[in-house]
Order: structure tokens, then C-alpha cells, then sequence
């Protein structure tokens, strides 16, 4: 019922920036909720960013100051705009979304594909 495409992840050196999106697509009647989490290797999934319907932002303690979460409504997409990257950030950076649903108005959650990003010199 809803799709997410994910797209900006790459190669960066230390020091450098990046800006993630995530578009959603489908039978969508609103986007409550939305946020980014990360993953790096033998590490568990955390939270990066969340924001809400009125751009209400929260942010894990490790990127306050450096990114920032927005999102345009009107395409329901969100956006992360990492800058001052550390080799530290490096992980698989996953959105995710809570969707009311156009047909049903019912809530669900829906995680994106991931989207890799090194920090590197």
C-alpha cells in the first residue's frame, strides 16, 4: 500500500555533508510521524531524527548540532541534512515512516530500504 524510496547515501570525507530523502508513496492520507534511524555494523539500530506532522524535531544526542530533520508535506518526503559527518556516522541509515492509511485510516509503520553512508579519508 506504501512505498519508500530512499536515495542520498554515498561516500564523504570526514568533515563533509550529505542530505538523505526519503519519498513516500501510496494510499496515503497523512504522515504523522517520520524519522531516520542508523545501523553500523555489529551495532544495534538507532534513533538519528524524528519529526512530526507540525515539525515538532527530536534528535539522538550524538548528531544534535549537525543534522537536521525536515519534511515536505506536500511530497511526502523527508529529509536528513547530515553536515560535519564523522567517520563515526558511518552506518546504514534506514527512514521511517507512520502512515495513515487513505482507504483504511488506519496507522502503520513503515521502514525504508536503507541507504549506506561512509564517512572516510
Amino acid at each position: 500500500q506504501v512505498q519508500l524510496v530512499e536515495s542520498g547515501g554515498g561516500l564523504v570525507q570526514p568533515g563533509g555533508s550529505l542530505r538523505l530523502s526519503c519519498a513516500a508513496s501510496g494510499s496515503i492520507r497523512s504522515i504523522p510521524v517520520a524519522g531516520w534511524y542508523r545501523q553500523a555494523p555489529g551495532k544495534e539500530r538507532e534513533l538519528v531524527a524524528t519529526i512530526s506532522s507540525i515539525s515538532t524535531t527530536n534528535y539522538g544526542d550524538s548528531v544534535k548540532g549537525r543534522f537536521t530533520i525536515s519534511r515536505d508535506n506536500a511530497k511526502n518526503t523527508v529529509y536528513l541534512q547530515m553536515n560535519t559527518l564523522k567517520p563515526e556516522d558511518t552506518a546504514v541509515y534506514y527512514c521511517n515512516v507512520e502512515v495513515l492509511i487513505m482507504t483504511t485510516m488506519t496507522r502503520k509503520y513503515y521502514w525504508g530500504q536503507g541507504t549506506q553512508v561512509t564517512v572516510s579519508s
